[in-house]
């Protein structure tokens, strides 16, 4: 090597680009102690067997691996969470601080159309629908500018690039608890003995409904989406732990899926059933009179007839054992 010799070179090369990997390929192996001491990461001697050059690339290869796993143990990923309410999550759970509301709201709506450009005339009539239009864009621009502040207070690599005619958030590697969420739901295995538990996780890492805590209109039909994808999955598990006769805990799932969607008629019926299948009259009639009362308050309706039929035809039962004791 003109000039310099590549014990030299190497030195450089550490002091300017420390996480280098560096491999020396040379016909001198008495220059072995002096690489390793620079931290070289393999010291090969010519000529180059196929065998050993296959042997240092796998080394790199494992370093690398390494490295980045390292890397993503030391550097906590940040979460935007949905569910519920807007959060995001670093080494714990957080709300961010808007100067408005409506920062707030165009900034879940960014999230909500997130890689996606969105025109800055739809925002208007989204957002500032009976505005003047000059008055709406300074509106937008300044909203735009205090969301983009907020995010430089957070420093967690979500950006908002300007497009000719409008925006586009860049997620810069941040997850969101959606995706993930989805994601996980469409690998799970069939429910059975071994895999109940991740079902059972993912059905509580429903903590509720797509943006449940704002009235937003625009998120509406996602939030529908993703309730009907969660209670379609927990009512197969509810059938799954039935047919196991894993009753208390079929009961307890129902109930949870009864907070989220407490006007279903379906799932008031299917908690009827179960409180019979263990025996407890009390509960049935106490459901029963739940369901009744909902619909009449909420919706000036009585049940269903098949449904108070089936309590009727119970209730004849309950009082047949009854006597025959």
């Amino acid at each position: 090597m003109p000039e310099r010799d590549g014990i030299e070179t190497a030195e450089e090369i550490s002091l300017l680009l420390p996480d280098t990997d560096i491999v020396f390929v040379t016909a001198y192996q008495e220059y072995a102690v002096k690489a390793f001491e620079l931290d070289a990461l393999d010291y090969v001697l010519k000529p180059v067997q196929r065998e050993r050059l296959q042997k240092t690339l796998k080394r790199l290869q494992k370093e690398k691996e390494w490295m980045a796993e390292e890397k993503r143990e030391s550097s906590p990923q940040a979460k935007i969470h949905c569910f519920q309410s807007l959060q995001i999550e670093v080494s714990g759970l957080q709300t961010i601080r808007w100067r408005t509301a409506k920062a707030q709201e165009l900034f879940a709506f960014l999230i909500h159309r997130r890689g996606k450009p969105v025109r800055k005339d739809y925002l208007l009539e989204l957002f500032w629908t009976d505005m003047e239009w000059k008055k709406g864009y300074s509106l937008l621009y300044t909203t735009v500018y205090q969301i983009r502040k907020t995010l430089e207070r957070l420093g967690n690599g979500l950006k908002i690039t300007n497009l000719e005619d409008g925006y586009l958030l860049e997620m810069g590697g941040i997850s969101l608890d959606v995706e993930e969420w989805e994601s996980q739901l469409r690998s799970l295995p069939p429910i059975s003995e071994d895999s109940l538990s991740k079902h059972m996780e993912l059905i509580e890492q429903y903590r509720g409904d797509y943006f449940a805590e704002y009235d937003y209109l625009w998120a509406e039909s996602e939030r529908q989406r993703l309730l009907a994808d969660w209670y379609d999955h927990a009512m197969q598990v509810g059938r799954y732990l039935v047919g196991e006769r894993e009753y208390p805990k079929a009961i307890a799932l129902y109930l949870r899926l009864l907070r989220f969607l407490p006007h279903l008629e379906e799932l008031h019926f299917t908690l009827m059933q179960q409180y019979d299948t263990v025996g407890d009259r009390e509960a049935v009639t106490l459901q029963y009179n739940q369901l009744r009362n909902m619909l009449k308050e909420d919706f000036d309706m009585d049940p269903r007839p098949d449904v108070t039929e089936w309590l009727q035809k119970r209730k004849h039962v309950y009082r047949g054992e009854i006597e025959g004791n």
